[in-house]
């Protein structure tokens, strides 16, 4: 089937890619050639190319009215071959405390105003959480999501949130933003975040930070366990294991200085 045949979103998705790796193939290219090349109008070629200018993956050269890429495609692709790299940098260790503990490890990005997980290891125990690779949960009910937001200012954590309706899944799930702030100033303080029966009855989580290269927290990486066997002592020696782990994590992906002792 030809691109004049397609769907109408489909062939613009196709017309894009076209103009893109054209642009690729040349530093800068004028706007005959490139429908000329492409075998498209140029009232088509211009107006593809003014929309991908106004979204800021194009460029426009003043004097010759040429168009090339900007860096915002590598920008895209640096983002994600960093989680690629996260993944797979986290999976050793979240082995090591998974056969240490044999509870549930969780890792877990921002998206939006959610998490998502984005990589896990089951319990080895019968009993497993209902979780999956992909799947979202809430920011504020989270310890992940804590851990997340913790490290933002109070106004960009209220934007985030601002469409947010924070639903009270338990009796212990924060109401509004307000509430969660409070405890986003512990978490920040301490290093680390807990869900104490906030997304489920029955089960704890215990999340730190994993930090980039630019020292920017990217991640979250948590251990769940239910609440029966659940005690101080284990909470204390999982914090220690998991800041060890985020530590190495965050070292490998360029991180100069972690900011909380393992």
């Amino acid at each position: 089937m030809t691109a004049d045949k397609q769907p109408e979103s489909v062939s613009s998705v196709l017309k894009t890619f076209g103009i893109l790796q054209a642009l690729a193939t040349q530093k800068d290219i004028g706007i005959s050639e490139l429908a000329q090349r492409l075998m498209m109008s140029k009232s088509t070629v211009y107006r593809f190319l003014q929309t991908m200018k106004s979204l800021g993956y194009v460029s426009q050269e003043g004097e010759t009215e040429n168009y090339s890429l900007t860096l915002k495609l590598f920008e895209l692709g640096a983002a994600a071959l960093e989680y690629v790299d996260l993944v797979e940098l986290a999976n050793g260790e979240m082995r090591r405390i998974s056969d240490l503990t044999m509870e549930a490890l969780h890792l877990g990005a921002l998206d939006g105003d959610s998490i998502i997980y984005v990589h896990k290891l089951d319990s080895k125990y019968n009993l497993r959480m209902q979780s999956r690779i992909g799947r979202r949960n809430p920011l504020y009910s989270t310890a992940i999501g804590k851990v997340l937001l913790c490290v933002r200012p109070e106004q960009e954590v209220r934007d985030i949130l601002s469409e947010v309706e924070f639903v009270q899944t338990t009796e212990r799930t924060h109401k509004d933003v307000d509430s969660l702030l409070v405890e986003l100033a512990l978490v920040k303080d301490q290093g680390f975040a807990e869900d104490v029966e906030e997304q489920e009855i029955g089960l704890r989580c215990i999340a730190v930070p994993v930090y980039d290269r630019f020292n920017q927290v990217i991640a979250g990486l948590s251990i769940s366990l239910p609440t029966i066997r659940f005690t101080e002592e284990k909470k204390a020696e999982y914090i220690c294991e998991l800041h060890a782990a985020a530590r190495r994590i965050s070292e490998k992906l360029g991180c100069t200085v972690y900011p909380y002792a393992d």
